[in-house]
C-alpha cells in the first residue's frame, strides 16, 4: 500500500459489476435530470444507498446499486483483514462492522455514495461525498474507503507533501482504496489517513463529459469502540493519546474537519478544517499529556484547573500552560465539580466497554451455538436442503415452525411427565419460547427451542406405520 492508497483490480466478475453500476448512475442522473426529478440540473447529482433502508414514497434507485454495495462490502472487509494480518492482529476489527447478515429493520452503518458532476461546476461538495471533485485537501472519517469511477482524477498526498495520481492507469472496474481516521485512531496510528484531492486536469475541465464515481465507506458501528489494546498487544509501541473512545463520540470530535463547504455569510466558501472548531467534551476533562481523565483536577492560584502529568509539569515550572500568569505556591483545591464530571464521563466509557464485550461474548456463544444444533440436527437425521435455508434464514432462536412435530427431549426444568413424549407446536412466542400440544395427552406446555428435537424422516415414518398398523388391527 502506497501512502496509504491503492488501486484494487478485481475480478471478472466483479469488474462487470461496477461497470454495469456506473453506466446504470450516469444514465440515472441524467434521466432525473432531463425530466426535472434532480431540481432541474442534468449537470451534477448524488444518491446515497444504504443497506436494509426502505425507500421512500416517490424515491427510485439507480439500478444495480445492491449488487455494488454487496461487491465493494466485500472487497473492502477483505482489504481490512489483511491490513490487520499485516499490523500481526487477528480479527480485532470485527466488531467494528455491522453483522452480516443484517438484522431486520436496521440500517447499514457504511453507505454507498453515486454522484456524477459536470466538469464546468466551481463549487460543491468534494469527489466522494458529493457532486464535484475538490481541489482542497480531504480525507475520510470511516475505516476504509473505496472509489470507482469511470475517469481518473484523485490525487494523494505522499509524506513529503507530494502529490501524485493515485488512480492513474485504472479502468472502471478497478478500486481505489483509501484509509480513513476512524482507522488510523484504531491502529494507533500506524495506518495514518489518506489526504486527496482532485487533479488539475480535472479541475480545470479537461474531462468535457462529466464523471460518474461510486464511493462505498466502511463506517464502523456507531456504538462500537475504538480501542488500541489489541496494537500495544502485538507489540507496537503507541502513544499515549491514542486512548478507548465510542464511535459517536469520535465522530463528534470530528465534526469540524468534514469535508463538506460551509457557505458564509459574506458569500465565500471555507472549509471547516480552516475555522475554529470547538474542543470536544472528552477533551476538557482529559489530560492532554497522558489522554487519562482528569479525575485528580486541582485548582491552581490563577483559577485554571489541570491534573495528572500537566499538573505535574505546571508545578516544575510555577506558572499556567493556559494564561503564563506565575502561580503561587502553596496547598492546591481539589476540583470537585471536574472529578465528578470526569468521572461520570469515564464511567460511561467502561460501560459502553463492558456493553460491547459482553455483546461480542453473545455473539461467539450464539455462533458456537447455532454450529452445535446444527451438527445434533444432522446426528438425528435431518436432510440438508430446504429446511437448512429456512433454519438459517430464522435464525437460532426459532429453528421449528408452527404445526411441526416434534419431540421433548427436555431440561432440568421440563417436567418429566413430558420427557420423551410427542408434540405438535401451536404457536410461536418470544425468545425462542413455543406452545406445544402434547400427543396422546392432548396437553399444552410452553417451552423453549432447546428442550426440543427435531424428528427425523424416518422415525416419522416409523410412526405412521405404526399408527396404520393399530388402526388395521382395531378394525
Amino acid at each position: 500500500m502506497r501512502h496509504n492508497a491503492v488501486v484494487i483490480e478485481l475480478g471478472s466478475e466483479d469488474s462487470a459489476v461496477m461497470r454495469c453500476a456506473l453506466e446504470a448512475a450516469r444514465l440515472y442522473f441524467r434521466t432525473r435530470g432531463q425530466s426535472g426529478g434532480n431540481w432541474g440540473k442534468p449537470n451534477r447529482g448524488v444518491y446515497m444507498y444504504r443497506a436494509g433502508r426502505a425507500l421512500e414514497d416517490g424515491d427510485s434507485s439507480p439500478p444495480c446499486m445492491a449488487d455494488a454495495y454487496r461487491c465493494m462490502g466485500n472487497v473492502a472487509r477483505a482489504a481490512l483483514c489483511a491490513i490487520a494480518r499485516h499490523l500481526r492482529l487477528r480479527d480485532v476489527f470485527n466488531h467494528l462492522l455491522d453483522d452480516t447478515p443484517l438484522p431486520a429493520n436496521e440500517a447499514s452503518s457504511s453507505v454507498l455514495v453515486a454522484a456524477y458532476s459536470h466538469s464546468n461546476l466551481q463549487n460543491g461538495k468534494g469527489a466522494i461525498g458529493g457532486w464535484k471533485l475538490s481541489t482542497n485537501n480531504e480525507v475520510e472519517k470511516g475505516l476504509l474507503t473505496l472509489i470507482a469511477s469511470d475517469h481518473s482524477g484523485l490525487q494523494v498526498c505522499d509524506p513529503n507533501s507530494r502529490w501524485y495520481l493515485a488512480d492513474g492507469g485504472s479502468g472502471p472496474g478497478d478500486l481505489l482504496l483509501l484509509t480513513g481516521k476512524a482507522l488510523s485512531h484504531a491502529t494507533a496510528g500506524l495506518r495514518p489517513a489518506a489526504s486527496y484531492r482532485a487533479a488539475s486536469d480535472y479541475s480545470s475541465g479537461t474531462i468535457t463529459s462529466g464523471r460518474t464515481s461510486l464511493a462505498f465507506r466502511l463506517m464502523p458501528q456507531s456504538n462500537a469502540i475504538l480501542d488500541c489494546s489489541p496494537i500495544t498487544a502485538a507489540g507496537h509501541v503507541i502513544p499515549q493519546s491514542y486512548v478507548p473512545i465510542s464511535v459517536s463520540q469520535f465522530m463528534d470530535d470530528l465534526s469540524a474537519e468534514e469535508d463538506m463547504v460551509c457557505n458564509r455569510s459574506d458569500g465565500t466558501y471555507e472549509t471547516p478544517s480552516n475555522l475554529n472548531g470547538e474542543p470536544s467534551l472528552r477533551s476538557i476533562l482529559s489530560d492532554p499529556l497522558s489522554g487519562v481523565f482528569l479525575e485528580d483536577a486541582v485548582v491552581v492560584s490563577c483559577g485554571h484547573s489541570f491534573g495528572g502529568l500537566m499538573l505535574r509539569k505546571v508545578i516544575e515550572m510555577s506558572r499556567c500552560s493556559l494564561c503564563n500568569i506565575d502561580i503561587e505556591s502553596g496547598p492546591l483545591i481539589p476540583n470537585i465539580a471536574l472529578r465528578a464530571a470526569a468521572a461520570a464521563v469515564k464511567h460511561e466509557d467502561d460501560r459502553r466497554l463492558f456493553h460491547n464485550a459482553a455483546l461480542r461474548k453473545r455473539r461467539k456463544e450464539v455462533g458456537e451455538h447455532t454450529f452445535t444444533l446444527k451438527r445434533l440436527n444432522r446426528e438425528n437425521g435431518d436432510v440438508a436442503g430446504e429446511g437448512d435455508s429456512q433454519l438459517h434464514h430464522r435464525g437460532v432462536q426459532y429453528p421449528f415452525s408452527v404445526n411441526e412435530k416434534v419431540m421433548i427431549k427436555g431440561n432440568r426444568r421440563t417436567p418429566e411427565k413430558f420427557v420423551g413424549r410427542e408434540a405438535v407446536i401451536t404457536s410461536q412466542c418470544l425468545n425462542g419460547w413455543y406452545l406445544l400440544k402434547v400427543l396422546g395427552t392432548g396437553e399444552s406446555v410452553r417451552l423453549q427451542y432447546r428442550s426440543l428435537r427435531k424428528i427425523s424422516s424416518s422415525q416419522a415414518t416409523e410412526d405412521r406405520c405404526q399408527q396404520q398398523t393399530i388402526v388395521q388391527n382395531g378394525s
